[in-house]
């Protein structure tokens, strides 16, 4: 697959998954919506929570992986990649990735202390699986 295919078959898919690393050195998976913007295979930004238990892993330890998938009916793809993720407050960040309908998610709007950007850079493709 190259790298257009994968950034084409990335872009349809509803669901991601991003893992980070707890302070136990173990890895932690949470699926998220698909990433609300992103550049090439290097930089993939996505909105969360503050508060959320991810954001404490993140600020303390930066290693991340990202994975899409798409279960066919007769064929798996799967696309991983590693890199770091960086947990973004300012609101120039939030406001590029901000949607209506948001505040669904953060009841103070754009400004919500509780709303913050997760930007992933990856440093590694690592994994295309095509069953």
């Amino acid at each position: 697959m190259n790298l257009k295919k994968i950034e084409e078959f990335i872009d349809k898919q509803k669901v991601s998954f991003i893992c980070s690393v707890d302070d136990e050195n173990y890895p932690n998976v949470k699926a998220m919506l698909k990433p609300r913007k992103r550049i090439e295979l290097k930089e993939f930004y996505f909105s969360t929570n503050t508060s959320s238990i991810r954001v404490n892993q993140y600020k303390n330890n930066s290693n991340a992986s990202i994975y899409f998938y798409h279960k066919g009916l007769f064929k798996y793809v799967g696309v991983m990649l590693k890199g770091k993720m960086e947990v973004l407050t300012d609101q120039e960040t939030k406001n590029m990735i901000w949607k209506k309908g948001d505040t669904m998610f953060y009841k103070k709007g754009i400004t919500d202390p509780d709303y913050c950007v997760l930007k992933f850079t990856a440093t590694r493709l690592v994994d295309i699986i095509v069953i």
